[in-house]
């Protein structure tokens, strides 16, 4: 079974205990956890016989006899041997422990992966960091030491158990009445460590939230000189988060301090009884002193059960944090049916198209598209032009399946977008976004992000493509160029220009541009679109521009108003039809006048 298969909830049932869900993750290293857990309990076992060559030791001297060559060398040996079996045991679970992490980290971000916009808009960046990383190694401390102090201490508590009895079966009786009690407040005391816990985590996540927010913001609270006021919030969420921290460590300690009273009125209460027997006769020095070894051994369960019971209480809400993530399934999946076209040609049909966008309550929605009817011919340049949500950018995501259109409303070569496998559509469209979002590498791997064998040649067209060849050479690095996180160290229009040469590199059957010359001045957008025009002759090219200094390049003009198709033609026939495009064409014509003018006039004074 893959790791990277995501968990899904199919059904309305309620969901299991988060802790049971880890158990086939477990079980993938079945041989490796319980040999582990056997080598343990060897030792543990080894560790029962010791006391009772003490016993025999502490006896024969109490006898007169010194002969303790054996007692000695045999508890050196099960010294030896129990070091070595603790060791290995430790050491073959803790590493289920790190591979189940590892399987469960890379489920969740192959999970990721496929979740749509409604997805992120209920979870934050910084709170899935923190689940990703934080909850999951919690899951990781449970599986790598809470399990082992579960089965080994209990194995040890029984053991103890066992070897009393054999040694002095009413001393071992007189235990009895006092564990249920100790097990009744220790439970008490979980109950709310698991609610302390949920909220600590969370409250872990609401801050690495924020300040990934503020980090990403940076520039603009500094331009709006808000430093103090973001310290002064990011000082309530951490006091917030510090206060919960205390408390929950306080309820540790509370059950900590608990199971030590327990095991102290214990240890008390063997041995004043014991001491008597010890004094009357009824059992010998050794054996009195091989008990009091094995009530530690006893206690030990108790005595750790403090750190037991965190141990599965923060993993177990830790659990239920990431499968609450895992139990998403993606809004946008591959239908059972859906098959793959054998080539893709790029002609695009929108049949009464309609879409809603949905509210993150889940509840209604506001509408971004109404009945969009247009056909899209193979190799043919279309520009959409609109005013500010219009719905342009909003039809772009359908196509490319980033949202789901309707049944029946997207067709790519006569297909329904929705009986093609997803994968394939995005392989075969693509799409250069808004917003350009570059990695923290070089510029060459930017550039040929899709494939990083692409060869220096192709890289270096493509760039040329996008009229960024002559600002990459005067880099000293050139194409080896960091670019910073998201790009920082370039300019917006240089950011948007390696966005497009990423999109051009690929030399996809459609291409789809949204808005990417909004930050480039209006003579490189001249000179990328004469070129763009011949690069992609034969093949669908979709653009979505406010200007219409950008619209006029395409072969036909569609415009959108308030999410309905207002008008298609060619620049010509839109211009001379006198509507929403001839009004546009009017007033960025004015505004480009005046711009020339203040141009001027600014050259003139100086």
């Amino acid at each position: 079974m893959d790791s990277r298969a995501p968990t899904l909830r199919t059904d309305n049932t309620s969901a299991p205990n988060p802790l049971w869900r880890l158990v086939p993750l477990v079980h993938r290293h079945k041989w490796r956890f319980w040999g582990g857990m056997s080598l343990i309990n060897a030792g543990r076992l080894l560790e029962a016989f010791m006391p009772l060559f003490l016993k025999m030791g502490i006896d024969r001297i109490a006898a007169g006899d010194y002969r303790l060559a054996l007692p000695a060398l045999a508890i050196l040996g099960l010294m030896v041997l129990r070091y070595i079996s603790f060791n290995l045991g430790r050491r073959y679970v803790r590493e289920v422990g790190v591979a189940v992490a590892y399987e469960l980290r890379q489920r969740l971000y192959w999970h990721l992966e496929l979740q749509g916009p409604r997805f992120f808009s209920r979870y934050t960046t910084g709170d899935l960091m923190a689940r990703a990383i934080n909850d999951i190694t919690l899951i990781r401390q449970l599986v790598g030491m809470g399990t082992r102090l579960l089965f080994v201490l209990g194995f040890s508590g029984i053991i103890a158990f066992i070897f009393m009895f054999y040694q002095s079966p009413w001393l071992t009786l007189l235990l009895l009445p006092a564990l249920p009690v100790f097990a009744i407040v220790g439970w008490i005391i979980a109950k709310r460590i698991f609610t302390q816990s949920t909220e600590v985590q969370e409250g872990f996540s609401t801050l690495s939230a924020q300040v990934q927010e503020n980090l990403n913001g940076i520039r603009t609270i500094q331009t709006h000189a808000q430093e103090e006021r973001e310290t002064e919030r990011f000082e309530a969420t951490s006091d917030a988060y510090a206060g919960g921290y205390y408390k929950l460590m306080f309820l540790n300690s509370a059950l900590t301090s608990a199971m030590l009273v327990a095991t102290g009125f214990t240890t008390l209460l063997v041995v004043g009884y014991g001491g008597m027997q010890v004094i009357d006769g009824t059992i010998t020095l050794g054996t009195f002193t091989a008990f009091i070894f094995y009530l530690n051994m006893m206690l030990a369960p108790i005595r750790e059960g403090g750190v037991m019971v965190t141990l599965f209480q923060r993993g177990g809400s830790a659990a239920a944090r990431i499968f609450e993530v895992l139990d998403h399934e993606p809004e946008i999946r591959d239908a059972p049916e859906a098959a793959p076209l054998d080539e893709i040609g790029g002609a695009i049909t929108l049949h009464h198209l309609s879409y809603t966008h949905p509210a993150s309550s889940g509840d209604g929605g506001w509408p971004a598209l109404n009945d969009i009817t247009l056909e899209i011919n193979k190799g043919e340049m279309i520009a959409l032009l609109g005013r500010v949500g219009s719905g342009k950018s909003t039809l772009l995501r359908l196509i490319v399946r980033l949202l789901d259109p309707p049944p029946g409303t997207v067709y790519l070569d006569g297909r329904d977008i929705r009986m093609l496998p997803v994968a394939q559509v995005r392989s075969q469209i693509a799409m250069v976004p808004q917003d350009p979002f570059l990695f923290a590498t070089h510029i060459a791997q930017n550039i040929s992000y899709d494939n990083p064998e692409r060869t220096t040649e192709e890289v270096w067209r493509a760039a040329e493509s996008a009229d960024l060849e002559a600002t990459i050479r005067r880099f000293p690095e050139r194409l080896e160029t960091l670019v910073g996180e998201r790009g920082v160290t370039l300019s917006g229009g240089q950011k948007q220009r390696a966005s497009l040469a990423r999109g051009l590199i690929r030399e996809t059957p459609v291409l789809l541009l949204d808005d990417c010359f909004s930050s480039v001045d209006t003579e490189t957008e001249e000179f990328i679109l004469s070129r763009l025009k011949e690069l992609r002759r034969g093949r669908t090219t979709i653009m979505v521009s406010h200007r219409v200094s950008t619209a006029r390049h395409a072969d036909r003009i569609v415009v959108l108003d308030e999410g309905r198709i207002a008008e298609v033609g060619t620049h010509a026939e839109l211009l001379t039809r006198n509507g929403l495009y001839a009004t546009l064409e009017r007033q960025q014509g004015r505004r480009e006048e005046l711009e020339k003018t203040i141009s001027t006039d600014a050259e003139d004074a100086s």
